[in-house]
């Protein structure tokens, strides 16, 4: 008979935990969409939540309305990502308000549709400034804390483009996005011995409120028919994800989640 598998982990937390009572979660790009999605779920699962967002403050004070009024404990943070000077204010009043952040998910996305050769140098810092140093400036100011606690989740929320390459016109974006990925398996190979772990989510074709005219060869009907399970994501198949990742999926570190319902395959 096989030995049974331990229930704690040398640092004393529990290998998989179900629940995230007494965690703090940091999340960016929580007004709407797949970061609200995200942000409800990890208060669900027990989790204190920082919600995030840049230019309305109405979304993300309604995000944190739904998490108290689910029974959760939420606090609203206005700030640009792209700025690490908000981002460490950000991080020293989520500090102020619940002692600590356990799980930081860097949830920011902003593109143009633009020719490659149209790209200037303006676009090319906005992009990878907005989509990928954020997530660095995050993890930065964050990963010292999880460190000194010997546990921590970092998540970076990427994008398929980023794996397949396969959008025309959006050269800055597959770029950035694939460098997400790339930084999470350098901070996961780094500090996992500090019992942090660092992990990609990559949506597939998710149902969104969204600008279409960045997706101007996209028909939806077309979409769904491509999927093989014959939909399109819903934001909270990746904010179970997230869950997971945060919970019972511990031993997942430096991985790239896809959540496309099979559109692509690796």
């Amino acid at each position: 008979m096989p030995e049974a598998a331990p229930s704690d982990d040398p640092r004393g937390a529990p290998l998989h935990p179900t629940r995230l009572d007494g965690r703090v979660a940091l999340v960016t790009g929580s007004g709407q969409n797949i970061g609200r999605a995200i942000a409800i779920r990890l208060a669900e699962a027990g989790a204190s939540v920082i919600v995030n967002g840049a230019n309305s403050r109405e979304k993300v004070d309604g995000t944190v309305a739904a998490i108290r009024e689910a029974g959760g404990t939420a606090h609203g943070i206005m700030a640009d990502v792209s700025e690490p000077a908000q981002v460490k204010e950000m991080v020293a009043e989520a500090i102020a308000t619940f002692g600590k952040v356990d799980i930081a998910v860097s949830n920011v996305s902003r593109r143009l549709h633009k020719p490659f050769e149209t790209i200037t140098i303006e676009d090319w810092d906005w992009a990878i400034r907005t989509n990928l140093s954020s997530c660095f400036y995050l993890a930065h100011e964050v990963v010292p804390g999880m460190k000194d606690r010997g546990w921590g989740r970092i998540i970076h929320v990427s994008g398929y483009d980023g794996f397949t390459g396969h959008l025309t016109n959006r050269a800055y974006n597959i770029a950035a996005k694939s460098g997400m990925h790339g930084l999470s398996k350098a901070i996961g190979k780094e500090l996992g011995p500090h019992g942090i772990t660092a992990n990609t989510l990559v949506p597939g074709a998710i149902d969104t409120s969204r600008d279409w005219s960045q997706y101007p060869n996209t028909v939806v009907e077309d979409v769904r028919d491509r999927v093989p399970v014959r939909r399109w994501g819903h934001v909270d198949d990746l904010a179970y994800g997230a869950v997971y990742l945060c919970t019972t999926g511990g031993f997942v570190n430096g991985q790239a989640l896809h959540l496309n319902g099979g559109d692509y395959m690796f």
